[in-house]
Parts: C-alpha cells; structure tokens; sequence
C-alpha cells in the first residue's frame, strides 16, 4: 500500500518515470514504464532489477547491440487478426523493421549466455521469423517499393506499363514540336501532367486549332491544358494498366497477410518482447547517466542506504556544476526509527526524499542511485506526510492535513511498513503538538514499523535518546562558518542553530538576547551543549585528519628513504666493484714491473734474500686488495688507494736507484722508444687525448680518438701504456651525477612558500615537503607566509614545525616586513 495517492509526485518519482519514458522508442515501452507498479514480492523485485542491471552493463560494455528505433506494431497485429484484412504497403515496411529488429536483439543475447543469464532467459524461446523477412525482402525492396518480380503477373504489367508510357511520351513529344512549329502553342511549352494525364499547355485563343481533350485550365483562363487526340487511347490503356497494377499488389499482399495470419498471437508476443526490451534499455541508459546500480535485497530486515543520492536533485547540482553530498543511512530491527533534527535548510527533508525515493525506485524495478554495498527490505507499504496539505474544498488546515496522514498511518502501520514524516509534530502549538507528537511516535515503535522522521522539537529527541528501538541523527552545520555541511550523523540530535542563524542574517542583537532569556537557561544550556558537540567532534575529524595525513607522509618519507638506501648500497657496490678492477689491474702492472725487477736482478746475481722480500711484500698487498670487496665503507677503499700509489711510487724510486746500482755492474742498456704498431695506445704531440691505432699505411696511421677517426704522422705519436689509456679514458662515476643532480635542486629552490587561501590539511602537507627539501639541500633558514587571519594556520603549522628535530628556532618575521603573517624557521647547523 502506498500512501497518499500523490506519493510519487511528493518524492519525485513522477519526473523520474517520465525522464526514462523519454528515452524509450516505442510507445508500448512508454506505456510499460508508466505502468511499472510498486512490488512487495522479492522475487519479481530480483527478477526486474536483474533485467534493467544486465541491460545497464550491455549497454555500457557492448557497442554492436542492434540499437536505433524499435517500430511499435501492435497495431499492425490487431489488423492481422481481423480476416479479409490486408496489410498496406507501409504497414508491410514497418512489420519488416521490427522483426529484423527483433531477430538482431534476439541473436544477439542467446549467444552471450554467461554475461547475461536473465536476459537470455528472458530471450530464451521468443520466436523470430526469419523467414517472414525474407519473404517481405522478396515483396518489398529497401525503399519501401512493392518490387516487379513480387509475381510474374506484376512484372508483365509493368513491362507494358513502361511500353506504353514510352509510346505515348514519343506521340507527345511529336505533336508538341508540330503545334510549336505551326504556332499553336508558344516555343518554350513544355509538356505538363493533369488528373494522372500528360498534357499540352496551349493559348485560350489556339484551343480549338489542337484535336484533343481540354482537362484542366489555368487561374487566369488564359491557357488550357489539352490530351492530343493521338494520344488519347494510348493513355487510356495506361490507366487500365495501373488499375491492373494495384489490384496485383493488393493480391499479393493479401496473399502475403494470409499467410502470417496464423502467427498473429506469437507475433503480439514477439512485439511485446521487444517493447520490454526498449523499456529495459530506456532503464539502463538512465541508470548509467545517473550512476544508479543494482542494490543487495536484504534478508535480515536491515536498510542500510550508502552513498545515496536523490537523482534529481543530482541533475539539478550537475547542472550548476556542484557535488551533491551523499546519504548514509542504517536501519535495522535493534533500530528501526530514526529521528533527524538540525537547522533549517539543513537537509533533513532531502534525507527523507532520497530515502523515500531509493526505496521505491527498488520496489518498481529501477537501479538505484547508491554504492552497490546497499542493502534494501521489502516493505508491503510506504507512508509520507510531507509539505502542506490545507485543503479549503476539505476545511482542513495544515495541522488538520498532518493529523489525518497520522490517522491512516496507523491504521496501516505494520513491521513491514515505512513511514517517512516531515516536521513531525509542527503545524499547531508547540506543547501539545509535542506531546501528540511523542504518543504517536510511540505507537509506531509498538507496531515496529520503519521510519525517518524530522523534527525540531526537544521532546522528540529526548524520547529517541531514551527509548529503545529509536535512533537520533543530526545534520552537521559548520559552526565557524555559519553555513549547513548537509551531512547526516547518526548517533545524537542535533541543534536548530537558530540563534547563530539569527545572528548572521543580522537580526539586531537586543532581540536574540531577549529570545535567549525567554527560552531559558536550561533550553539555551543544551543548545549550548549540543553545538560544542558539533564543534569538538569537527575538531577531532580535523586532528584525525592530520594524523592520517602524517601517517602516510611518514610511509611515504620511509619508503623514499628505503629507496635512495637501497640506490646508495648499489652505487657502493659498484665503486667497490670498479675500485678492485683498477686495483687487481694495478697488481697485474706492478707484478710485471716486479718480475722485470728480479730477472734484472738475477742477472745481477743479486741476493736470494731481496728476491724473498720482494714476493713477500706483493702477496701482502694481494691479500689485502681481496679484503677490500668486503670493507664497510667507500674511506677505507679511498685509503687503500693512497697506500698502493705510495708503494707504487717507492718502487719506482726504488727501481730507479737499482737502475743506477747496474749501471756499475753491468753494461747500460739505452731503452728504445717503442714503436708504433696496429693496435698500440697512442697520445699526439701536444694533446691530453689517447686513441688507439687502427691501421698503418707507410708513414701515415689512422688513429681512433673516441668516436672520432683521424689521419696523423706516425712521428707525432707516442706510444702509452694500457693502464694510462684507462686512466685517461675511465667514464664519470655516479657520484658525480649525483652531486650535479643536487646542485642542479639548490638552484631551483626558493627559500619562502605562500600558503594562504589552502585548507590546513593541504597546508600542512605542502609545508611538510617545503621542510624536507630545505633539510635536505642544506639551507639555514627559510619563510613560511600564512598572513593573519584568526591565527588558526599559524598555529597548525608551527605545531608541526616543533616536532621536526632540525628545527633550531621558529619566530615571526620583523613587524615591518610581515609580522605574525610570516614564519620565519631557523635549520639547526
């Protein structure tokens, strides 16, 4: 039972059907949507949503569906059913659309049976008629024309049709040039069509000078319309020959609606299935423009609404470009009514609407506009009272109207019915419309019905706070700002906030004082209490906020920093790694110098004792360029470094000084310079660059400086060694880049940030990576600007700037360049 008649316009559910009938094609699927009743059976409830989600999802994920317009032909199957009845021409046409319509839906769905199993179901066993297209397609061609060779009879009378017209326009046109040539008629007529007739066009004063039939004559009666007497009998069999025409048509469409006479009844159902199909598609198409989705049907009797919205006051917000703030809601057996209080023009009536409008919208088989994660009962009946309804044909007041609702309420008031009350209790004066009020309040909790009820009365609260089985719900109201939040909060009452209303619409001060003391301490003490509810759970929504914006900063801070460690032990390891190449090499280098040192000294017939020394100190020195791979810091590879140049360096003092001990003993060798080959390391005269020899033509080569090849004289080049050519050609370390990368970041960075007109959350993070990147970069001091104002900012910001460690010192800036408007935050060195 739905309750009043007027229910559907009360909630908007009356624009709602007519925006989905719009969409449909069809006018059966118009007349299917306007018919679509409230339901209090779970099955058929299930059943319609399943359909309308399906489409939703195929129209949204499918763009082959046969779309376009569905023809209506209930009408063409009414005339099939009346015998010696034919169907016209254009009725044949658009009996053809529909069922080639119908065969492509068809088609279409039984092959996507495991996307959408109710629709296949519901396509399951609908018949077709293939072969009644194909048999208009043999009738009727695509422009809608019967065709020639429909039958052999109307193909014949065609081809003599187009004789005898060819024959009669070859006669015309003769006579015509022999009328012009003896000026009977004037030199430019031309031949004209009258009563199905070809005619001549000839001078009132020359229609007796041209044989023929006068069958027309002009507004001004200065010219006639003569049929040439030659042609006379040609155009009469003509006519006889389209009489022939049409009665051949009529036959065979005759013969055609005969034959399709006996599926009449399953063609009426075929058309209905498509209609249903237009209705559905109409459905999923608003359904995706408005972001409605299938709920889940509850079995425990709860109604939990989530993200709800009223879809028409969506449009409206769309169209504005605003967000409409969505509903969330819970009702269940342990609390079955809620009870909604809070300033006007807060949105409690919108809470009613859009709970009133979702449910409904369920119970007829449309996709809601929710989060899928709803749930949804079934109620055997929906009750609202909301808005004026005096009635001076009635003699009912506005309080009159309100107690009547009441009356039928409880009359029908049962555990499977919702009531949806507005401003419960208003209308008459306040004590007793109250206590009214409360007596009802009560016996719709005795009957366990379901309910949203708004009020402002305190009674009312108070019974919801008290009672069992009834919940309070506030609409929040930004108490800094003076403006609703249009937000629900379950859990406690709310406040009217009339007096901050009051204030800031500029009602005169004395008056709201006056008010404040005629209400009383005890009324203006529990306003005064419900507000800094409000106010203190608006503050901890903020600190919650900001601790959730710190976690994730610290999460994110601490997987940068895994990062750039992780980076940093890999950047070591490759130093490391290139560090013992260049060290094994330097061995290998040394090694040979050391072996060329002992032969020498074998041939000196030096001391065996040198020799053990020698091999001594270089498998010490192996030893410990092995141990350098594993070392715990790039310093001690630094200074490994520095000991093997110094021993480098007093080897070659060493080797020098026995060099000039053998020139004693032995005759001096001259070294030779080296020559220069295919393959050797060279540097040119003059240059720091090495390169490498790639051929040798007399006393030309050609040698390769990097990436660059050149022609040289052999005598400008000079021969190195492979260890100088790594040396001189080793690519830039990481470190470098690195380096550069930051100093490149130390130039780009400005050591003040603007942060007025920001949110203190958005604030706060944008300041939080201003300090990171400050710290990071090694700057001593930087400027926050957050201006004035009520010091709220301020305060939030240097908050944070005391829990940061590096902080030395947090002051304002000098009064004449900013002041309490500028934080000025000292980096401790």
């Amino acid at each position: 039972m739905i309750y009043p008649a007027s229910f559907e316009q009360k909630i908007g559910f009356d624009r709602l059907r007519e925006q989905v009938a719009a969409l449909c094609t069809m006018r059966a699927a118009r007349e299917r949507i306007a018919s679509e009743q409230f339901s209090t059976s779970p099955r058929e409830i299930e059943r319609r949503l399943a359909l309308a989600d399906e489409m939703r999802l195929l129209l949204d994920m499918e763009h082959d569906f046969p779309g376009g317009e569905y023809p209506d032909i209930d009408q063409i199957v009414a005339k099939l059913r009346v015998e010696g009845t034919f169907l016209d021409v254009e009725e044949v046409v658009t009996l053809h659309r529909a069922l080639s319509a119908l065969g492509g839906v068809i088609s279409f769905i039984l092959n996507r049976q495991d996307r959408y199993p109710t629709l296949w179901d519901r396509t399951h066993g609908v018949a077709a008629f293939p072969e009644i297209v194909r048999r208009i397609d043999a009738i009727v061609d695509r422009f809608g024309n019967v065709r020639d060779n429909a039958s052999p009879a109307l193909q014949e009378i065609r081809r003599a049709i187009r004789e005898r017209e060819g024959q009669a326009a070859k006669r015309l046109q003769a006579v015509l040039a022999s009328a012009k040539g003896a000026g009977i008629v004037d030199a430019d007529a031309q031949i004209s069509i009258r009563d199905g007739r070809a005619v001549i066009p000839v001078a009132a004063a020359n229609k007796r000078k041209l044989n023929g039939f006068i069958h027309d004559e002009s507004a001004t009666g200065k010219t006639f319309y003569v049929e040439p007497v030659e042609v006379v009998e040609i155009n009469n069999e003509l006519r006889e020959l389209e009489y022939s025409e049409r009665r051949e048509i009529v036959r065979i469409l005759s013969e055609f609606t005969d034959s399709i006479r006996p599926d009449a009844a399953l063609i009426a159902d075929s058309g209905d299935y498509l209609a249903e199909i237009d209705m559905l598609r109409a459905k999923g198409r608003w359904a995706s423009e408005n972001g409605c989705v299938r709920p889940i049907l509850s079995t425990d009797d709860r109604l939990v609404l989530r993200t709800a919205r009223h879809p028409l006051l969506q449009q409206t917000l769309r169209a504005a470009g605003r967000e409409i703030v969505p509903l969330d809601l819970q009702l269940d057996r342990r609390k079955h009514i809620l009870v909604i209080s809070g300033p006007n023009a807060g949105g409690k009536s919108v809470c009613l609407k859009t709970t009133g409008i979702v449910q409904y919208m369920f119970q007829c088989g449309f996709l809601v506009p929710t989060s899928e994660i709803s749930e949804l009962p079934v109620f055997e009946s929906i009750f609202i009272d909301i808005g004026d309804e005096q009635s001076i044909d009635n003699d009912l007041s506005t309080y009159s109207s309100h107690l009547l609702n009441m009356k039928h309420m409880l009359a029908g008031a049962s555990d499977r019915t919702l009531v949806l009350i507005d401003e419960f209790g208003s209308g008459t004066e306040p004590t007793i419309g109250g206590a009214i009020a409360e007596a009802i309040l009560e016996r719709l909790l005795d009957r366990g019905c379901y309910g949203v009820i708004t009020t402002h009365y305190a009674n009312i609260k108070y019974y919801a706070s008290n009672t069992e089985g009834i919940a309070n719900g506030a609409m929040t109201f930004d108490v800094q700002r003076i403006r609703p939040l249009f937000r629900l909060e379950m859990g406690k009452p709310g406040s009217s906030f009339a007096v901050e209303i009051a204030r800031k619409i500029g009602l005169p001060e004395e008056i709201i004082r006056a008010a404040s003391e005629k209400a009383g301490s005890d009324h203006i003490n529990i306003e005064k209490q419900l507000r800094e509810i409000a106010r203190d759970k608006h503050y901890w929504e903020q600190k919650r906020d900001r601790i959730r914006l710190t976690d994730r900063k610290v999460e994110e801070l601490e997987q940068n920093y895994a990062e750039q460690l992780s980076k940093i032990r890999s950047e070591r390891q490759e130093i490391l790694r290139r560090a013992k190449q260049e060290a094994q090499q330097l061995i290998a280098d040394a090694n040979r110098q050391i072996e060329n040192t002992i032969r020498t000294i074998r041939e000196a017939q030096a001391e065996k004792e040198l020799t053990r020394l020698a091999r001594r100190e270089l498998d010490d020195f192996r030893e410990k360029v092995d141990e350098a791979d594993t070392a715990e810091h790039d310093a001690s590879v630094a200074r490994e470094m520095e000991r093997i140049e110094r021993r480098r360096q007093r080897r070659a003092e060493r080797k020098a000084r026995e060099g000039s001990e053998l020139k004693q003993a032995a005759a001096p060798v001259a070294e030779q310079p080296r020559e220069v080959v295919e393959g050797s390391k060279v540097r040119m005269a003059g240059q720091e660059m090495v390169g490498e020899v790639r051929s040798i033509k007399g006393r030309k080569a050609q040698v390769a400086f990097g990436q660059i090849l050149t022609t040289v004289d052999k005598a400008q080049l000079t021969v190195v060694s492979n260890r100088e050519y790594r040396e001189a050609t080793r690519p830039v370390t990481a470190r470098t880049v690195v380096s550069a990368d930051i100093s490149a970041r130390k130039l780009n960075f400005r050591d003040h940030i603007d942060v007025r007109g920001m949110r203190a959350a958005e604030a706060l993070e944008t300041v939080q990576d201003f300090v990171d990147d400050a710290l990071m970069l090694g700057v001593g001091s930087v400027s926050i600007l957050h201006g004035k104002g009520t010091g709220a900012l301020k305060e939030e910001i240097r908050r944070y700037l005391r829990t940061v460690p590096d902080v030395a010192s947090v002051a304002d800036e000098h009064a004449d360049r900013g002041g309490a408007g500028i934080t000025i935050v000292t980096f401790a060195v």
